[in-house]
């Protein structure tokens, strides 16, 4: 048979793992936020737009490759007098004109160069857009465990709100029958003031956290589901930090494009070499001029049209420019250099973050474990504190400060679950590989809507239904 304290332990656990659910319908998994979250999140939709324009103007620069076409149209007025001596003249004539032009580079060095950058272009907006991806993600995990924890946090506020108020009854019981003093009251009282005004602080705290996750998910009224009980934290694979720095720095988005913008500054100083390079062009044309009044020098009879056509090739070789091009070659190779350090920084970057992410890990995991114990230690004195304070060997204060001590241990081993959780996907974030598949493996850890919706019925039962979702997009 289990002891009262063991009962109310068992109780408070569910409670804590239960707290802040408002029914089945409201919550939704990881996955199922960050969803939503990349059809409202601004940031993620600025850097998609910003993706496509990269595509665009690598477009752009393979027109510089491309044949160009003109056609040009005109009309011209013209009244000519003649004053000679003996003879005085006018004479008013008009001309229709006509010009089609093609232009195709044959030989133009700096075009194909500014082609390859713009090919560049489009790699590092894919990086970019990589990066946005799993930054989403991992806001969206920091919100959704942010309101988890919160939760805990109110919940055992109540359940130790609960116990404490309990043990003050007990000891103002006590304290008529003559068999404690006054100060267990007040010492019972004390404690049930100071967790009144934690609650207070939890409530506060819960409900901006709530706000944050809606304003990314872009919905109001967002219940993450919970973690379930008893929970086993997935290990790291591998575990091994070098592997891990290996990965990073083949996948992460970051280095790529830091290696990207030094291959786009390699192709400046190339492009910026061209200028000393001919340019070959294939031109042809074909013009048609008409003159409905006749021409007059020489003299052509009225109606007259003319017809001419052309085709060449052009060659432009350029010969001093005030040394314009060596110094522009000077300045893209110090552009050079520097993205080459820019390169470096990031490799060093990438690489400590990915260590410092690791072993955030493997401390968080130990850290479980270190509190689980510290959860079964401290459940075991408080059930030892409350016989001994029934046989008369403890004090209230005693009972008080154990059944503290349980709530603590109890709040921080979730809190560092959760931590753990999301040190997994900010380590996958670091060696560029975070993806969806990550995010369903932390769906399988939580709650099952059937394991869900037992324990909302009967709550939801005892209180007014919860209001329907709200979408934000109605407000903006």
């Amino acid at each position: 048979m289990q002891t009262r304290p063991a009962l109310a332990l068992r109780a408070i656990s569910l409670g804590v793992l239960l707290g802040g659910l408002t029914g089945l319908a409201q919550a939704q998994t990881l996955s199922e936020l960050v969803q939503q979250a990349r059809g409202y999140d601004a940031t993620w939709q600025a850097q998609q737009a910003d993706s496509r324009a990269a595509g665009s103007r690598a477009d752009q620069a393979l027109s510089g490759l491309l044949p160009s076409v003109g056609l040009q149209g005109g009309v011209n007025r013209t009244h000519t007098e003649l004053n000679l001596p003996q003879v005085s003249t006018s004479v008013s004539s008009t001309v229709q004109n006509l010009q089609l032009s093609a232009q195709q580079p044959l030989y133009r060095p700096a075009n194909k160069i500014a082609y390859e950058q713009g090919k560049r272009g489009v790699d590092v907006a894919q990086a970019q857009l990589d990066a946005a991806a799993q930054s989403l993600i991992v806001r969206v995990s920091q919100a959704y465990f942010d309101v988890l924890a919160t939760q805990d946090s109110v919940q055992v506020a109540l359940s130790q709100k609960q116990a404490i108020s309990t043990q003050l009854e007990m000891a103002k019981r006590n304290f008529e029958v003559g068999t404690a003093t006054i100060t267990d009251s007040r010492e019972a009282q004390s404690r049930y003031d100071l967790v009144t005004a934690q609650e207070i602080a939890a409530q506060n705290d819960l409900q901006v956290k709530r706000v944050v996750l809606d304003q990314l998910v872009g919905r109001v009224g967002i219940q993450p589901t919970p973690l379930a009980a008893p929970l086993t934290l997935p290990r790291i694979t591998p575990d091994n930090m070098q592997s891990w720095v290996d990965t990073a720095l083949a996948s992460q988005p970051q280095l790529r494009q830091a290696q990207l913008a030094l291959d786009v500054a390699k192709l400046e100083t190339q492009k910026a070499e061209a200028g000393h390079k001919p340019t070959v062009d294939l031109q042809a044309g074909y013009g048609i001029n008409r003159y409905p009044n006749g021409y007059m020098t020489p003299s052509l009879p009225a109606g007259t049209r003319t017809n001419s056509a052309q085709i060449g090739v052009v060659m432009n070789v350029p010969l001093f420019a005030g040394f314009a091009v060596q110094n522009r070659v000077k300045e893209t190779l110090a552009l050079e250099d520097k993205a080459r350090a820019q390169l470096d920084d990031a490799r060093r970057n990438v690489e400590q973050s990915t260590r410092t992410a690791f072993l955030g890990v493997q401390s968080g995991q130990a850290q479980v474990k270190a509190l689980e114990a510290a959860l079964a230690s401290s459940q075991s004195a408080l059930e030892a504190n409350k016989m001994g304070y029934d046989v008369g060997v403890r004090v209230n204060i005693d009972v008080l400060n154990a059944q503290s001590q349980v709530y603590q241990t109890q709040r921080d081993l979730a809190n560092a679950r959760y931590q753990v959780l999301l040190g997994q996907l900010k380590l996958k974030q670091a060696a560029g590989v975070l993806a969806d598949d990550d995010l369903r493996s932390i769906d399988s850890l939580t709650l099952a809507p059937a394991a869900v919706e037992r324990p909302v019925a009967a709550e939801t039962a005892a209180k007014p239904a919860a209001s329907k979702t709200v979408d934000l997009r109605k407000k903006r």
